[in-house]
């Protein structure tokens, strides 16, 4: 099961937990704090990630979050475990839950407004922030099944636009702008997804066991066993080597095993871990 808390987050339990709607997809809505409103030409000071924490914490418990994201300086505060509903959208009376309706239904509230001023520079829009933290926000949120996608667009300004069954069938990212029952015309952007970390291919291929070699046993493996052999010079191809185990290839193996000393039934031909990792097949 993923994390009900996202690793590295200050939990800040609010309690109040409820479950969420499960016929409906994975979903997570991207909010932003706009607790002042400023211009290009009267930038104001960030609030504190602190007085955000507190007030959500606190008074503010009634349209707490599951996150709360400093893109700043990538602190995370969590108000509520993944597997609850939290409370930052409206929710009308006999509509879709709109808090609920999702297997998860992560709300993250990033702490921003247009044209704060951090650091001593004015920021426009979240997307241009440092968006600290953002890998690992976005790592946790695809663990719970929420798919990297805007069903309705990813926010590139503070229009709205809002589709009901679009809302009730496909699961992903929302912005605030883009969920039924509110009129909020937040974030305005937000950060691209990151991508996936994809496991590097090992440059040498894994032993596969003694048991893989035997007659019949064709691969392209046993091809690039046997040009590693010809190429330390323990070939004893007349044709080939490969695809197929051969005779050919066990006696080639034997003069590997021979050269590294091995000897006896320790120099049968059949590779072992040992002789094999030395001989640094290729992984194909």
């Amino acid at each position: 099961m993923p994390d009900l808390w996202m690793p590295g987050a200050e939990r800040a339990d609010v309690g109040n937990h409820a479950p969420t709607d499960q016929q409906y997809p994975a979903r997570a809505i991207a909010h932003i704090t706009w607790d002042r409103n400023a211009t290009a030409a009267k930038p104001a000071d960030l609030v504190s990630y602190a007085s955000l924490k507190s007030y959500f914490s606190g008074s503010g418990r009634g349209v707490a979050p599951h996150i709360l994201w400093d893109p700043f300086e990538g602190r995370f505060a969590q108000f509520f475990p993944a597997d609850s509903r939290s409370m930052s959208l409206v929710d009308a009376s006999g509509g879709t839950r709109t808090n609920r309706a999702g297997k998860v239904v992560l709300q993250i509230e990033a702490l921003f407004f247009p044209y704060c001023r951090y650091g001593g520079k004015v920021y426009a829009s979240l997307a241009e922030t440092p968006c600290k933290g953002w890998a690992q926000l976005n790592a946790w949120v695809r663990s719970w099944g929420v798919l990297d996608t805007w069903p309705m667009g990813r926010p590139v300004s503070f229009a709205s636009h809002r589709d009901e069954r679009t809302w009730e069938t496909r699961g992903g990212w929302y912005a605030h702008s883009q969920v039924p029952e509110n009129d909020h015309q937040d974030p305005g952007s937000w950060p691209a997804f990151v991508n996936a970390p994809v496991a590097s291919k090992p440059e040498y291929a894994p032993f596969p066991g003694a048991g893989f070699f035997h007659v019949g046993r064709k691969s392209a493996l046993i091809t690039a066993m046997g040009r590693r052999l010809v190429a330390k010079g323990c070939g004893q191809y007349e044709k080939g080597p490969g695809p197929e185990w051969t005779e050919a290839d066990r006696k080639s193996y034997a003069a590997w095993q021979h050269k590294l000393g091995y000897s006896g039934s320790a120099a049968d031909g059949i590779p072992g871990k040992a002789s094999w990792d030395k001989l640094q097949v290729p992984n194909v």
